[in-house]
């Protein structure tokens, strides 16, 4: 059984940065991998993926302020937040995607994120 451990969140003031990083157990070629973030009260939404080549995807509201970048060797996804804005405030999950034809998935539990002064 796949597990995604994320760590990294945190209280940081508007403009500030953060990096979370998700490991995940096992030797699985993940097809991709990436993290959604949600508001209590809301849908979780996708902020980025990036596949087993290196091929990325972002969310209209992160792009060019969020980098996401991982380390095949370690299993592990990270996400690079710049220029943090109170909207970005949110649990964000850590997401992996494996198998084929069949598709499956795992999730983390969540890191808080909290932009605020």
């Amino acid at each position: 059984q796949v597990q995604l451990v994320e760590s990294g969140g945190g209280l940081v003031q508007p403009g500030g940065s953060l990096r979370l990083s998700c490991a995940a157990s096992g030797t699985i070629n993940f097809n991709a991998m990436g993290w959604y973030r949600q508001v209590l009260g809301k849908e979780r939404e996708l902020v980025a993926t990036i596949t087993s080549d290196g091929s990325t995807t972002y969310a209209d509201s992160v792009k060019g302020r969020f980098a996401i970048s991982r380390d095949n060797a370690m299993n592990t996804v990270y996400l690079q937040m710049y220029s943090l804005k109170p909207e970005d405030t949110a649990v964000y999950y850590c997401t992996a995607v494996w198998g084929h034809p069949s598709l499956r998935s795992a999730w983390g539990q969540g890191t808080q994120v909290t932009v605020s002064s």
